[in-house]
């Protein structure tokens, strides 16, 4: 077992072990200063000789039956080159992640705010945007649905969509449902156990992933009669499979590459600009780009889950848990997306990491006519802890204990078993987590004689002075799965290429991985130098000229694709060797490639790569499948459904002026097991960012959406964290590995982002004393003007 504590955001450099450029040390990022110095070629950079501009017309309703559209119009604008609605789709008219429920332009309805209903391709953006405004749509206006109550009662207010095949796994609005029962169940025998209860009821407002670059991308016709797209996404592969039969084409003649990302979060996983211009491209011939405005953009991909919890625990007076009855209701908007998989990772995570013998619980995702929501950072996790973390604060406070150690009386540990069954066979240090950011030092309390009201909350606006500054401290963990669940045949693919070049040995590692900002381009190249002993190492652009590698979501990629380039890199290592022992006859035994040699463990060097190699080159493509899974049983929610689970613990330290309701996060503290740090400097990277999305969700980010309209869709009005938001984030990194993954890594991305929030929340309530049951927690939830 190792730990490294990284105090805030300073002394990075002090955490790099291990060889420099390999597995273990934190090399520059390839892209890193690029992007600093905004120099970095984006989507949104993307030219073509001769291409046009597509742009969609967007529905102003949330529901509403479409009677007419009139282009004629707007196919007369000078520069406009096509105008095309659903009657031009050339294949299927439907897509989706999951449910193919999605259509990609509106046929005889629309279901939100902003439903794409049909598209421009002009030689000129304002050209495009002047036909748009000309299309004509004759509009039936319904009223929207928009509430659980509403949703669950179709006989008064309808269907979000009527019933079709696609629809055959649903009930009503139900997009989707899964029931757990662990143990007895909660029956009145078991709540007889419980000598205290608690209940709650808690809601998550809509978050958005609010990535920096827009959504963008470049569709190119093919001599072939297929299509090019160059485009921001996290999963080239599903993007073809969803697009090919739309276009009517197969997916061999739809080839997609990675262009470069601003940011994704779970926001590119759907397929947003993608048909469109790719559409607009088939029928002008030409190409064309397609790049979203803020304000579309916020139309454009799905968002996080708003949820309504209904928790009720029962303890001992002793402070341990007898049962948990949990019901999760999550708003998933008009189109399926990924609400089946959030809906599953609600359900088996909504526990928390803590032992709980009887068990009760349903997790239920709705259709309605709000915004469609989807994958974010957390996925369905991230909704859930604020739950269960909100109700161990408050089972804390009932039974006089100290919030910490109630946890840890009740954490899961290594050889336990989660409610849906599944053995925990790797560590789980979820005790040691709580006592690390327990342990750490606390800020400085404010010196209210030596004030500087630039530390205050409301900093520069000189709303305080110090008075009414009430200081508070919260504490919180979270579980998050890693990679894909429920019997998905999650994999990822790599190539991996070794030849001489200029004299020396060289590395080429072509995967389709989405770069969206993770740093995983780097941490393949540090795989290829470790199991190959080079220094040189290319990385090929992603495209889909080489086998999936999955989505960058689910904290997969460095299991799942790096798992893929060691395999692949451990292949040609292996021919490399088995060529020598050819040449040289060399006996079996301990040999290494290290530093551009052959090496063995008795007799030192035997050979240079170059020498060995010549002019051959060993190309090997592998791919890596984690262990498999199983789906949940649909009544009782057991089963071996997750790969692996991540853990993180935090502290939060607020300060709030309880006059005003602003709040200041003064420090968020994280520990967080990583199994094996690849790159320590990327790790503490991740697990820093996840905590400020998560601040966040806590105190500002909120999609305002009223009767079905989203009601601040830009970055005025929508707030996400600024340098000047986000506290020291001190991390301590442990390294218990892992038995069954590669290299003994845990997923790092998300674990961060579903545990901090409770704890800035639980924080706030210790200063105010404020029963906060609702996130982002606004100033008039302190101050009582609500």
């Amino acid at each position: 077992m190792s730990a490294r504590t990284i105090q805030g955001q300073k002394n990075l450099q002090d955490i790099t072990t291990g060889s420099k450029h390999g597995i273990g040390g934190s090399p520059l990022r390839p892209d890193g200063t690029l992007k600093v110095k905004g120099e970095f070629a984006y989507s949104s950079d993307l030219w073509h000789e001769d291409m046009l501009w597509g742009m969609a017309l967007r529905s102003p309703h949330p529901r509403a039956n479409i009677l007419s559209v009139d282009i004629s119009e707007a196919l007369k604008t000078p520069g406009v080159y096509a105008v095309l609605t659903h009657e031009d789709i050339p294949g299927s008219k439907y897509y989706g992640l999951e449910i193919q429920d999605q259509p990609a332009l509106a046929i005889d309805k629309v279901r939100y705010h902003g439903e794409a209903i049909a598209l421009v391709a002009a030689d000129h953006p304002e050209t495009a945007r002047r036909a748009v405004k000309k299309i004509k749509v004759e509009y039936e206006v319904l009223t929207p649905i928009t509430t659980e109550e509403q949703a669950l009662d179709p006989g008064t207010h309808g269907y979000v969509h009527e019933p079709h095949e696609y629809r055959s796994h649903a009930s009503g609005n139900i997009c989707h449902s899964q029931k757990l029962v662990h143990g007895r169940g909660v029956t009145d025998e078991v709540k007889a156990l419980a000598e205290v209860v608690v209940k709650g009821v808690y809601e998550v407002g809509m978050q958005d992933q609010a990535f920096l670059g827009p959504e963008s991308g470049l569709a190119v016709p093919a001599e072939d009669g297929g299509i090019d797209l160059y485009v921001a996404t996290q999963w080239l592969h599903v993007d073809r499979q969803q697009m090919a039969p739309v276009l009517g084409l197969p997916e061999d003649k739809v080839r997609l590459t990675l262009a470069g990302v601003g940011g994704a979060f779970g926001g590119r996983e759907d397929l947003s600009m993608q048909l469109h211009a790719s559409l607009l491209a088939q029928r002008t011939g030409k190409p064309v780009k397609i790049v979203y405005s803020r304000d579309e953009s916020f139309f454009g991909h799905v968002h996080r889950h708003p949820a309504r919890m209904s928790y009720e625990h029962g303890a001992t007076r002793d402070g341990k848990l007898v049962y948990a009855d949990v019901r999760l209701v999550l708003d998933g908007g008009a189109y399926a997306s990924a609400s089946p998989a959030v809906v599953g990772n609600a359900a088996s995570l909504g526990n928390g990491p803590y032992n709980i013998p009887n068990v009760r619980m349903e997790a239920v995702a709705l259709y309605t006519n709000n915004p469609s929501c989807g994958a974010m950072r957390g996925f369905g996790a991230v909704q859930a802890c604020f739950g269960y973390e909100s109700q161990m604060d408050k089972l804390a406070a009932e039974l006089g204990m100290d919030p910490v150690e109630l946890r840890q009386l009740n954490a899961m540990s290594q050889g336990d078993r989660m409610p849906t069954g599944q053995l925990i066979d790797a560590p789980a240090p979820v005790a040691e987590l709580l006592q690390r950011v327990k342990d750490m030092p606390l800020p400085p309390p404010l010196d209210l004689a030596n004030l500087d009201i630039r530390e205050l909350p409301g900093a520069l606006s000189n709303t305080s002075h110090g008075e009414g500054i009430v200081r508070g401290i919260g504490y919180s963990v979270g579980i998050k799965n890693v990679g894909f669940s429920e019997g998905f045949d999650d994999y990822s693919t790599a190539r991996v290429r070794l030849e001489v070049i200029g004299g020396e040995p060289v590395a080429m590692v072509h995967t389709a991985m989405a770069e969206v900002g993770q740093g995983g381009i780097t941490v393949h190249a540090q795989i290829a130098r470790t199991e190959l002993g080079v220094e040189q190492v290319t990385i090929h652009p992603a495209n889909t000229e080489v086998g999936s590698a999955g989505s960058t979501s689910a904290s997969r990629q460095t299991y799942m694709t790096g798992g893929a380039v060691k395999y692949a890199a451990e292949a040609v290592k292996a021919a490399l060797i088995d060529k020598g022992r050819k040449r040289y006859g060399w006996q079996q035994g301990d040999l290494d490639l290290v530093g551009g040699k052959v090496v063995s463990a008795a007799g030192g060097v035997l050979v240079s790569m170059v020498d060995l190699l010549g002019d051959e080159v060993i190309d090997l493509t592998r791919e890596h499948h984690h262990r498999p899974t199983e789906a949940f049983d649909k009544e009782t929610g057991q089963g071996f459904g997750h790969v692996q689970y991540t853990f993180c613990a935090n502290r939060a330290v607020v300060d709030v002026d309880v006059e005003l309701g602003l709040v200041k996060v003064v420090e968020l503290t994280a520990a967080q097991d990583v199994g094996k740090a690849l790159n320590p400097l990327s790790v503490v990277g991740q697990i820093q960012g996840g905590c400020t999305q998560a601040l966040g969700l806590a105190v500002m980010e909120e999609i305002i959406v009223k009767d079905g309209k989203v009601r601040n869709a830009s970055f005025t009005d929508y707030l996400i964290p600024t340098i000047l938001d986000v506290p020291p984030i001190p991390v301590d990194v442990l390294e218990l590995p892992d038995p069954n993954a590669p290299y003994g890594l845990r997923g790092v991305g998300e674990a961060p982002t579903v545990s901090a929030t409770p704890s800035i929340v639980a924080a706030i309530r210790q200063a105010t004393g404020i029963a906060l049951n609702r996130i982002p927690v606004r100033p008039e939830h302190l101050t009582g003007t609500l």
